[in-house]
């Protein structure tokens, strides 16, 4: 009973934060050439976990690697966050294009190709992600994302998998939850840099 209750704290939280963030950043970051694309980013991550939470309790919130369209809604709503955070930051329509395709392709490969596809096409978002916001940004709270976003992420849900040991679980939602505080600070902090 605690167990379950521990990992469905673990999950609300991964909901609640980014949405609270993305309705906190309505209007706050007018100094982002797409700004209002930054608030949509954080809302498409707080779904992204509502749809993985509601794929957990059509399996008794015991992890399993499947297909399903809550897991897809899942994986489409994390790749439409994350390609709204990139592209936010963005002048050059060719990379605009580049990341919005990235996007596209990882949403329509999972049902056509699997879910190994639409992961290749997450990594390039990543990529995309973390080029263009260091470029903008140069602030070492970024390294944030990638340590806990992607690879910690990764390696918790790898244990999972392996192990089928439930208490990796509870650690993928609060490892989540940093990298998007990271990206919120990040851009609290470039408000002062980009007006001087």
């Amino acid at each position: 009973m605690t167990f379950n209750l521990i990992i469905f704290l673990a999950h609300i939280q991964a909901i609640l934060i980014p949405i609270f963030i993305g309705v906190k950043s309505i209007n706050k970051f007018n100094h982002i050439k797409n700004s209002k694309l930054i608030s949509w980013g954080f809302v498409s991550l707080g779904l992204a976990s509502m749809f993985e939470m509601i794929d957990h309790t059509q399996t008794k919130w015991i992890y399993i690697d499947h297909s399903s369209l809550f897991n897809w809604l899942f994986y489409s709503f994390l790749s439409i966050g994350l390609t709204f955070l990139s592209v936010s930051i963005i002048k050059n329509k060719a990379l605009i294009f580049s990341n919005l395709l990235s996007c596209i392709l990882a949403i329509v490969s999972y049902w056509i190709f699997g879910k190994s596809l639409t992961l290749v096409f997450q990594v390039l978002i990543s990529i995309f992600l973390i080029i263009n916001w260091q470029k903008k940004f140069k602030d070492w709270i970024f390294i944030a994302y990638p340590i806990f976003g992607i690879f910690l992420t990764t390696f918790l849900g790898i244990k999972l998998s392996i192990s089928a040991n439930q208490i990796w679980h509870i650690f993928i939602g609060p490892s989540g939850t940093i990298s998007v505080l990271a990206f919120y600070f990040v851009l609290n902090r470039s408000k002062k840099i980009f007006k001087k």
